[in-house]
């Protein structure tokens, strides 16, 4: 167990396991989960390099997160088995690392593995000198080699023959990998830039690789990626594209239809590993239904499409129900597996319907979900609805409204079965997503209830995630912990910014302010311009990335770019501009060379370009013209315009809207009308 195994804390529920580690002191789900491993696991930390160092041994460090499945399946197969963790304790300082609480190592040590080995995910396996720098990096080893790919036994073997051996070599080989990362990291061409054709560029990549049966990108897996679609929305706002518009409302259609929404629960789960999007990887993650209601949100602003309005609606359902605190806060995410098999929690025979529902009922819901006796999914059933016209299931509401009864009582039903795992931790940036969504489909939607779910939100982060003025990550079971990372500060000053939009109560807007000012302060690049990941006063890694990239979550600089035009419109402060303008040529070239990555930096990038309209609107009390003004705003799908409550002159002692635009204000507005109009 190690030299200072007297440290660790065992609890009255340990006293029958076998093996305790370091993990069992620890909050993260995830690491707990690793607690009663064989292998003798240390967090990332002072203690284990320490060991490292004084013990001449390489470090194995593993990075997931509690959700994943494969993450499961490698500690079943090699973290649980006794022969494993004698060669991993006997040759190396083992690590665990929860990728969530750890952005920032999760960044590095993937950009390695990438690197070393042409792709990436979880989960991840490095093995590292004791000073931190790449020997050999892989994601999901089996025990023992199959085919070709190589286990960790194998592994294991060779890496500590080779320190022995070869060390000179390794540690050679490792430090050229971190110089060449390096070189690539701090190469930002201050020189770069973008113009309009840009946005033609993603969209053309994007329509390339559209699938037109079923929506979405690629063939399998698929991911949802809801800020891909909002590229294409504001895309078709302002270039009229039939084409895009297609894209938009046959992907919104498709994902809906697919397994991969929850038809009975609601929610949807992180991909579909086909193109149909029939069968998901059942995990739920905060963040994708956060982007995912913004984007349907979005879809029936645009279209006026009922069902974009209900599925939005259905997420927050979902959200609010089971994946909210007491005390306000969001929790991360739901597991594929319960009981040890991905989606058994979520699937359902034939004869379970009908045993519920009675012969009749049954068979109807059956057809109309998609349940047969051959099962679409290892011989059980996924609920969808892909066979079905959406059209058509809207011309008949009384028999949705049945199926609706119906559905509550299979998820009633389905409520006694054995839950998935819930990563129960609080993270600030994903929690500033889900802020950001329902402060938006309140607003839009009018429904009070989303807006104070999102406050309650903001007042837990306040109460419980600042340590003085230093914004922390993660909070779990009374511990907060972490100092903030880039997308802590820019998700969370996005949702500010949403909730200032939805109630213009004006400490959401100065919260927002001093969250971007202490952004810079904390995260800017003063000499190519840009936001590093970690902060100025965080921990000193072998690398201190930048990210501009979009992947299954927009990148924080491409969020902080968002922040900073919208502030400087409502603010009237040309030095957020000014610094935007840094981050074009500094990221330029790289979003040049493939836009259709960057889909979040280009939706800001548009507005940039657009310089929409500014709306101030003046008033004493919220009078039937107030109201009427911010309803018909709210309707309309403006996502170039801001608006601000603002200590501007009323005309005739009645509600004033001042519309401004490039930089010049229209005359003065007092009747709807003309507010119309204007709109227009």
């Amino acid at each position: 167990m190690g030299n200072n195994s007297n440290t660790i804390k065992i609890g009255c529920d340990d006293l029958n396991k076998k093996h305790t580690n370091r993990l069992i002191n620890e909050k993260s789900p995830y690491l707990l989960q690793h607690a009663h491993n064989p292998v003798d696991w240390y967090p990332w930390g002072k203690e284990a390099f320490e060991k490292a160092k004084k013990e001449d041994k390489p470090i194995f460090l593993s990075i997931g997160y509690s959700t994943c499945h494969w993450c499961h399946v490698m500690e079943r197969e090699s973290f649980e088995d006794e022969q494993v963790a004698e060669l991993l304790n006997e040759y190396f300082v083992s690590i665990k690392v929860d990728r969530e609480e750890r952005p920032d190592l999760d960044n590095i040590y993937m950009t390695i593995t990438q690197a070393m080995t042409g792709s990436g995910g979880w989960p991840m396996n490095v093995f590292l000198t004791p000073d931190k720098k790449p020997i050999f990096a892989g994601t999901y080893f089996p025990k023992r080699s199959i085919l070709d790919r190589v286990g960790i036994m194998d592994i294991s073997y060779n890496i500590n023959r080779a320190w022995k051996e070869k060390r000179e070599d390794l540690i050679e080989n490792s430090e050229d990998i971190i110089a060449k990362l390096s070189r690539i990291n701090s190469n930002t061409n201050s020189e770069g830039d973008l113009s309009k054709e840009v946005l033609d560029k993603a969209f053309k990549e994007k329509s390339e690789n559209f699938d037109r049966q079923y929506g979405g990108f690629g063939s399998s897996p698929k991911f949802p990626m809801g800020h891909n679609l909002m590229f294409l929305i504001r895309y078709y706002k302002e270039n009229k594209n039939k084409e895009a518009l297609e894209m938009i409302e046959q992907t919104l259609d498709s994902m809906y239809k697919g397994g991969i929404f929850d038809h009975i629960g609601f929610g949807f789960s992180r991909y579909s590993v086909d193109k149909k999007w029939l069968v998901p990887h059942f995990e739920k993650m905060l963040y994708d239904n956060a982007i995912l209601a913004y984007a349907y949100l979005e879809g029936y602003q645009l279209t006026k499409k009922e069902l974009y309005k209900e599925v939005a609606e259905k997420i927050f359902t979902y959200i609010i129900r089971d994946m909210t605190s007491e005390d306000g806060g969001f929790y991360s995410a739901e597991d594929a597996d319960s009981e040890g098999v991905e989606g058994k929690f979520y699937v359902w025979s034939k004869r379970q319907v009908k045993e519920l529902l009675g012969e009749a009922e049954g068979e109807l819901v059956c057809n109309y979900f998609d349940i047969t006796d051959q099962g679409n999914f290892e011989g059980e059933n996924i609920p969808n609805l892909i066979k079905h016209d959406l059209a058509l299931l809207e011309k008949s509401p009384d028999m949705t409204n049945r199926i609706h009864a119906y559905a509550d009582m299979l998820f009633y039903k389905r409520e006694t079965r054995i839950h998935p795992h819930k990563d129960d931790k609080i993270l600030t940036s994903w929690n500033g997503l889900m802020i950001a969504a329902l402060a938006f489909g309140g607003r839009i939607l009018d429904k009070a209830l989303f807006i104070n779910v999102a406050k309650k939100s903001i007042d837990f982060i306040y109460d419980k995630l600042f340590e003085e003025t230093r914004l922390l990550a993660r909070y779990r079971d009374g511990e907060a912990r972490y100092e903030g990372y880039l997308e802590d500060y820019a998700f969370l000053t996005w949702g500010l910014i949403e909730m200032y939009e939805a109630t213009f109560e004006k400490k959401y807007l100065k919260k927002a302010k001093k969250l971007m000012d202490d952004t810079f302060e904390l995260f800017w690049d003063d000499e190519n311009g840009g936001f590093f990941i970690n902060g100025h006063d965080s921990e000193e890694l072998i690398l201190r990335p930048k990210e501009i990239y979009d992947g299954a979550i927009p990148s924080g600089n491409s969020v902080a770019g968002f922040n900073m035009i919208k502030l400087s419109k409502m603010l009237e402060d040309e030095s957020y501009m000014k610094k935007y303008e840094m981050m074009i040529k500094s990221f330029g070239q790289d979003i040049s060379d493939m836009p259709s990555a960057h889909s979040f930096f280009l939706i800001t990038y548009m507005d940039y370009l657009k310089n929409g309209k500014n709306i101030i609107i003046a008033h004493e009390r919220e009078d039937e013209l107030y109201k009427s003004m911010i309803s018909e705003i709210n309707k309309r799908y403006l996502p170039f315009t801001t608006v601000i409550m603002g200590n501007r002159e009323l005309v005739d002692g009645k509600t004033t809207a001042y519309i401004c635009e490039n930089y010049a204000c229209n005359m003065p507005i007092n009747n709807i009308e003309e507010f119309i109009k204007q709109l227009k």
